[in-house]
């Protein structure tokens, strides 16, 4: 499992790793049933506290993400993966719809806005 951990994000590193799980679990690349890397041993690939790493892993269990079994680990459970996706997409419009006010309030013209768009996700390829 790849986890990057940034300290110049202001993201806080919990947050990151939550935020890494789930698009793994999202994109397919952790699959129902995975067994996650033990928190003791993902703090210490991260080298980062093992309180960290347990806040994340709880969190994943909150939002229904992960469940845990006593002395074998935490796995990644079952989800409606396009439950999910629809829950994104609905924040991508929302952010949109931000962006699309921003813009006018700019005088930014669709065109505008979509070239910004090009440019930066060319920039992230």
């Amino acid at each position: 499992m790849d986890i990057i951990i940034s300290n110049s994000s202001s993201q806080p590193i919990y947050e990151q790793i939550c935020t890494q799980i789930k698009n793994q679990i999202i994109s397919e690349k952790l699959a129902e049933g995975d067994a996650l890397p033990s928190i003791r041993s993902l703090a210490k690939d991260l080298k980062i506290s093992v309180i960290t790493t347990k806040r994340a892993y709880d969190e994943l269990e909150q939002e229904g993400f992960v469940y845990t079994v006593a002395g074998k680990g935490c796995f990644v459970a079952e989800r409606n993966v396009e439950l999910i996706r629809e829950g994104n997409l609905k924040k991508i419009e929302l952010l949109m719809e931000e962006i699309l006010t921003l813009g006018a309030s700019c005088n930014l013209s669709s065109d505008e806005l979509i070239e910004m768009f090009r440019l930066m996700s060319a920039g992230n390829a």
